[in-house]
């Protein structure tokens, strides 16, 4: 059983909860994620994955404080990014993991706190991702689950993380970049013998970017419209979590191989140009049979 931790406590009587925030060449989302975040949090670090040369998270920013600011003129990818602010705020009890455009409802903390002494074995509690504009889950899934429900992943944005769980299970996986690293990361807990919840009376406002519905009426497909290098990534990472959970996580493993397969022919069917995206998820899914590595489809950033 993974160990309980003592709970260190605020003067107001919360547990001591870090706000991790990745950014990337932010706009002015951040400066709201970081304000809801500082009522909720303390200390907030923001890990600024902008590269050198580039005006980033402090021209927004300025000197705030109890707001610690990470810089280093280099995109390390998402798993870096929080690596870099989970070590900076090693002595709380909980780590909020933000992205640099999470809206952060009030109380979001203290909700997911409850949720998390629900049971010491709990690793993450996690909000439902909810679309503002439709006025409903993300995933459609959500509303037949029980309230507080046992979860293989949840979404790195507006996850709470227990300390002891961090120390245990390490670092985010840097060889991913961007694509599924909070899935390794849950899927790593469940196999630890922590669990995963996500209450769905709690709600995070989350957007995924260019998404676009095409059909009539019931028959529509939603298509992303990533860009053709995280296409790569996607399949890649997809692929390798797939092979490396199979056998313990058959029921995800083929859920996921059916995402894979929808998000294929949404590729297929509604974004032009079709070839190269195509030839990007042909690349993801070999490489992440074989364990390689194209660096072709490494941002230039990165590089």
């Amino acid at each position: 059983m993974p160990p309980a931790d003592a709970t260190r406590r605020h003067a107001s009587g919360r547990p001591a909860t870090a706000a991790v925030i990745t950014a990337f060449r932010p706009g002015a989302a951040l400066l709201e994620a970081v304000r809801a975040a500082s009522s909720q949090c303390s200390p907030v670090v923001v890990v600024d994955n902008t590269p050198a040369g580039e005006s980033g998270a402090e021209a927004l920013l300025g000197e705030r404080p109890g707001v610690t600011l990470l810089r280093d003129g280099a995109n390390r990818g998402l798993a870096a990014a929080l690596n870099q602010g989970v070590a900076e705020a090693p002595d709380v009890d909980a780590y909020l993991l933000l992205d640099q455009d999470s809206t952060v409802p009030a109380d979001l903390v203290s909700q997911l706190w409850a949720a998390l002494q629900r049971d010491e074995r709990i690793a993450i509690a996690s909000p439902a991702p909810w679309d503002p504009d439709a006025q409903r889950f993300l995933d459609p899934r959500t509303r037949a689950r029980p309230e507080v429900a046992d979860m293989d992943v949840v979404i790195t944005s507006g996850m709470l993380l227990r300390r002891a769980a961090a120390r245990e299970l390490g670092d985010f996986r840097e060889d991913f970049f961007v694509d599924g690293v909070d899935q390794d990361y849950c899927l790593r807990a469940r196999r630890a013998g922590w669990r995963i919840v996500q209450d769905r009376r709690v709600l995070l406002p989350h957007s995924l970017g260019e998404t676009r519905w095409h059909g009539i009426g019931p028959l529509r497909v939603r298509a992303t419209h990533h860009p053709t290098w995280r296409l790569y990534w996607m399949a890649r990472n997809g692929v390798v979590l797939i092979r490396e959970n199979l056998r313990q996580r058959p029921r995800w493993a083929l859920t996921s191989i059916a995402l894979l397969a929808y998000s294929t022919m949404a590729v297929a069917a509604f974004e032009p140009p079709r070839a190269p995206r195509l030839s990007a998820i042909r690349a993801g899914v070999r490489d992440g049979l074989s364990g390689r590595l194209d660096a072709r489809f490494v941002p230039e950033e990165k590089r």
